[in-house]
This record gives structure tokens, sequence and C-alpha cells, in this order.
């Protein structure tokens, strides 16, 4: 098994819309979240780049599907944040359309870190990104981060109600797993790895 070095990653392009997206070969990995779940400072700490995806005190900073490559055929996608961003309705609906569209028919896309603070999983806007990826065969791994916020018993109980609700989810070509992670003390960090690493190989066999 090949084992990626993330700190390659650069920045390939932004696009506001599927259509102005890089050409849809090879592989790509996302991560999507609510806007104040800590998105793209988990890339960051994935890719040990504190300024390859752009973070904000302000949350719904990211506006556009970013694309960082990896090698020539291998990609993470930072995709625009969700629920939160204080922005006028109809942007709100524009970015819902690009995501739905981009989790529908975007064919390199083999692999969904779903990001949730763990202290407000499952909220309606997780569980409607639940529900678009439900309708492909899309792999989902969720991440739920800031568990250096919350104590062991409150995160493991966490986790529980997580994997319970998300195995409702479960379809014959597809599975969804939960974590722990915490981007300050790096908790989940390499089982984060392992299955980023896991997806790029087994879709790399076909």
């Amino acid at each position: 098994m090949t084992i990626i070095n993330f700190q390659t990653a650069t920045f390939l392009s932004s696009a506001p819309s599927l259509s102005k997206c890089p050409p849809d070969e090879g592989i790509e990995v996302a991560f999507a979240g609510r806007s104040n779940a800590g998105k793209s400072t988990a890339l960051n700490t994935l890719t040990k780049n504190k300024k390859l995806a752009k973070t904000s005190k302000t949350p719904g900073r990211t506006q556009l599907i970013n694309f960082f490559s990896l090698t020539e055929n291998q990609r993470l996608v930072d995709l625009p944040g969700y629920g939160y961003a204080k922005v006028p309705l109809e942007i709100k609906k524009k970015w819902d359309i690009n995501l739905s569209n981009y989790l529908r028919y975007r064919q390199s896309l083999k692999g969904l870190i779903l990001m949730m603070d763990c202290r407000h999983p499952l909220t309606r806007y997780d569980q409607q990104m639940l529900d678009w990826s439900s309708q492909t065969d899309i792999n989902i791994h969720i991440l739920l981060t800031k568990a250096d916020k919350e104590r062991n018993n409150a995160l493991n109980a966490t986790l529980n109600h997580v994997n319970q609700f998300v195995m409702k989810t479960q379809k014959p070509l597809r599975t969804v797993t939960a974590q722990l992670f915490s981007s300050k003390t790096k908790l989940g960090l390499t089982q984060l790895e392992e299955q980023i690493n896991f997806w790029f190989q087994e879709s790399s066999q076909f």
C-alpha cells in the first residue's frame, strides 16, 4: 500500500460550481461540514500546513469549491461550509445547490469527510448532507471535531450516538463510519490519515 505524504498538498484551483471544477478524472476526497465545525483547520492539520486552507474566526469564509493536489491524479477538496454563515438567503441556496450537484455528479469523488462539532453533532444540516450523499455510493467518514473541548465520558457517548444513527443510513455499496478528532491535540489524526489512504488505495485498484 502506497502511503500518501499529505504534506505535498498544494493549491490547484477554486470553482464556484460543478461546471467550473477541474476535469472530472482521478480520485478526490472531499471535506464538508457546518461552517464552524473546524473543516479548514482539520485540512491544515492533516497536511501540516497552516496556510493551505483559509481559516477565519468568521464562519462561512469558504465560499468556493477548493481543490488541492496531492499527486497527478489524487486531490483533496474543501467544500463550502453550510448552515451557519451570516450571508443572504439567496447565497445560501446557491451554496446548497453547488454542494448537492458536486456530491451527486462528481465521478472522481470517492470519499467524503463530514465534519461535525462533537458538542453539536447531527444538526439538521448534517442530516441533510447525509441525505444528499445517500443518493450516491460515496463512502462517508464523520469527524467529530473539537474533541479537546469535552470530557472522555461525553465524547464516548457522542460517538456511540452517532454510530447508532448512521447505521440507519448504511447501504450495500456504501459505508458510513465515525471517529473523534481534535486539531489542537492531534487526537484521531492517524486514524484520519489511514482512512483517506485506504480510499485512495481502494479506488486506484479499479
